[in-house]
C-alpha cells in the first residue's frame, strides 16, 4: 500500500511542478518574440508589478491575517529609496539598490505594524492608514527625495545589471519577471514553512497560537517586514519599468485599494491569486475602454471610462465576497478539477 501512494503521488508532484514550469517557459521565450510593444507597456509590465505587490499584501492579511490599507506608502519608500540610493551612492549597482530600497521599505512596514501589537481588524486597518498619509506628505514636504525637483517628478534611472542594459520594453520586461519569478518563489517556500505556519496559527487564533508556543508578537512584525520588503520592490518595478518616472502621485490612496482589491479577487491566502487578481484589474479597464469606444463613440471619455471602471470594481468585490469568497484561484481550481474528470471519464 505506502509503494501505491508512492507511485501515485510521485506523478502528482511532476505534474504540480510542470505547469509552472511551462508557464515561465512561455513567459521567456515566447512572449518575448511574439508580443508587441502595447502588450509589454500596457499590459504586462504593470501586471508584473501589481502582481508582486499582490503577493506582499497576500503574506500579510491573507496569511497572517494584518488588514493594511498602505501599500501604496510601502510601494513609494521602495520606489524613493532605489531612486536615492541609486543618485547618492556611487558605484552602487542596480541589484543592491533594489534590495537596499526593499529593506528600507521593511523598516517602514515594522514601525507602522507596531500598531498590530494592540490593534485588531478594522482599527488596524485604519491605522496603517497613517502610512500613506504621512509618506505621501514626506515626499512632498520634502523636496530632497526628488532630487530638488520643483515638479516633484524625476526620470527613473536607466536598468543596467553587470554591464547589461534594459532599456526597451522587452528587456524590462524580462527584468521584471525575473524579479518577479524570485521574490514569488520566495514567498512560496516562505508560507510552506514553519514561518507560514505561524502566520496563519496567529491570523486563525492569536490565544491559541500563543498557548502552542507561536511568538505572536514577532510573528505580526515579521510578517509586516517580509510584506513590506516584497510591496516596496514591486514599487521600484512600478516605477522603474513601468512608469518610468517616479513621482508621489503615482502611489496614492487609490493604488492602495487597487492592491487589496487584487487579493480579494484573486484569493486570499494564495500566492496564485495576486497574479489571477492583477491580471483582472489590469486587463478589464482596457476591455472597457475598447467596448465603451464601440457602444459610446465619442461620449465615452476619460472621466467616463474612470467611472465605469470604478463601478465595475465595485460589483466584482461585492460578487466575489457574495459568490465565491475564496477568490478567482478557488473558481479555478473547480473548473480545472471537473475538466480533468470529465476526461477521465472519456
Amino acid at each position: 500500500m505506502p509503494v501505491a501512494t508512492l507511485e501515485v503521488s510521485a506523478p502528482l508532484r511532476m505534474l504540480h511542478w510542470l505547469y509552472p514550469v511551462l508557464l515561465l517557459g512561455c513567459a521567456y521565450l515566447i512572449i518575448p518574440i511574439i508580443g508587441t510593444n502595447y502588450l509589454f507597456e500596457a499590459i504586462l509590465l504593470p501586471f508584473l508589478a501589481l502582481s508582486l505587490a499582490g503577493v506582499g499584501l497576500n503574506i500579510l492579511t491573507g496569511y497572517a491575517g494584518q488588514v493594511s490599507l498602505g501599500s501604496a506608502a510601502f510601494l513609494a519608500v521602495g520606489a524613493f529609496a532605489a531612486y536615492n540610493f541609486n543618485l547618492r551612492v556611487e558605484g552602487l549597482p542596480l541589484i543592491g539598490c533594489i534590495v537596499l530600497a526593499g529593506f528600507a521599505a521593511a523598516a517602514i512596514g515594522i514601525v507602522f505594524g507596531l500598531p498590530s501589537l494592540r490593534l485588531k481588524g478594522f482599527y488596524l486597518a485604519v491605522s496603517t492608514l497613517a502610512a500613506q498619509f504621512f509618506v505621501q506628505w514626506a515626499l512632498t514636504k520634502f523636496n530632497w527625495f526628488s532630487d530638488n525637483s520643483a515638479s516633484g517628478v524625476i526620470d527613473a534611472p536607466l536598468l543596467s545589471v553587470a554591464g547589461v542594459a534594459f532599456n526597451g520594453a522587452v528587456r524590462r520586461y524580462l527584468f521584471s519577471l525575473t524579479v518577479v519569478t524570485l521574490l514569488t518563489l520566495f514567498a512560496y517556500r516562505l508560507v510552506s514553512s514553519q514561518t507560514g505556519r505561524n502566520f496563519i496559527a496567529v491570523r486563525d487564533n492569536e490565544a491559541a497560537a500563543r498557548i502552542i508556543g507561536v511568538p505572536v508578537l514577532k510573528t505580526k512584525l515579521v510578517a509586516f517586514a517580509i510584506s513590506s520588503f516584497i510591496i516596496g520592490v514591486a514599487g521600484v518595478l512600478w516605477a522603474f519599468t513601468y512608469l518610468r518616472t517616479v513621482e508621489p502621485a503615482g502611489f496614492n490612496l487609490d493604488r492602495s485599494f487597487q492592491i487589496l482589491f487584487i487579493i480579494i479577487i484573486g484569493g486570499l491566502a494564495s500566492i496564485r491569486g495576486a497574479f489571477f487578481g492583477a491580471a483582472l484589474l489590469v486587463v478589464s479597464p482596457l476591455i472597457l475602454s475598447r467596448l465603451g469606444s464601440f457602444l459610446l463613440g465619442d461620449l465615452f471619455n476619460s472621466g467616463v471610462l474612470e467611472m465605469s471602471q470604478r463601478i465595475v470594481l465595485g460589483v466584482l468585490i461585492i460578487l466575489f465576497l457574495i459568490l465565491e469568497p475564496d477568490g478567482l484561484v478557488s473558481l479555478w481550481d473547480r473548473i480545472r478539477k471537473r475538466t480533468i474528470a470529465r476526461l477521465k471519464k472519456r
